[in-house]
């Protein structure tokens, strides 16, 4: 093979490379939302009431909060107050603790504090996906310490972990 023909052959194989290249295209969406923004462009949260028999009272707004920030941070979506494209409505049901272990001395060692929400989403662009359901979430803490102590934490963590649980629901179709 002469200089030119090596030429020829390596700016040939680029060219396909290049094309090859360019014609695929691969979309990655890293927040796990699997929407169509032509068709959905807003979404209603209703502020979820507390109807649980035991109340922590800072545990509903940050509750409410934590969920539409979850949906700001994660979607183009525009929040709204009413006649949303979807809507996500429905009630903190549940919020107890209960003992989890019990130590070698027959004294409860480790307490568990649980959330459960009740979810209606509401899909008015398929309402294929509407659904009702409960989310829960729970968190471990031990007996030495004292609700009051470790409740906002345990508290935010939960609810980060349900506003997943409903984001993933809703609108990851997983």
């Amino acid at each position: 093979m002469d200089w030119t023909s090596k030429t020829t052959y390596k700016l040939l194989a680029f060219s396909c490379w290049l094309l090859a290249v360019s014609a695929c295209s691969v979309s990655y969406k890293f927040n796990g939302a699997s929407i169509d923004y032509s068709k959905t462009k807003t979404i209603q949260i209703n502020d979820f009431p507390i109807r649980s028999s035991y109340v922590w009272g800072p545990m509903g707004p940050m509750f409410n909060n934590q969920l539409k920030d979850h949906f700001a941070n994660h979607t183009k979506l525009e929040l709204v107050k009413r006649n949303g494209d979807l809507k996500i409505e429905g009630e903190i049901t549940q919020y107890q603790q209960r003992n989890k272990s019990v130590s070698a001395e027959g004294y409860s060692a480790q307490t568990e504090l649980s959330m459960t929400v009740n979810v209606r989403f509401t899909n008015n662009t398929n309402h294929n996906e509407d659904f009702e359901r409960q989310f829960t979430a729970t968190s471990v803490y031990e007996t030495t310490q004292s609700l009051n102590s470790v409740q906002e934490e345990l508290v935010g963590q939960m609810i980060n972990d349900i506003c997943d649980q409903i984001f993933n629901a809703t609108v990851a179709n997983w």
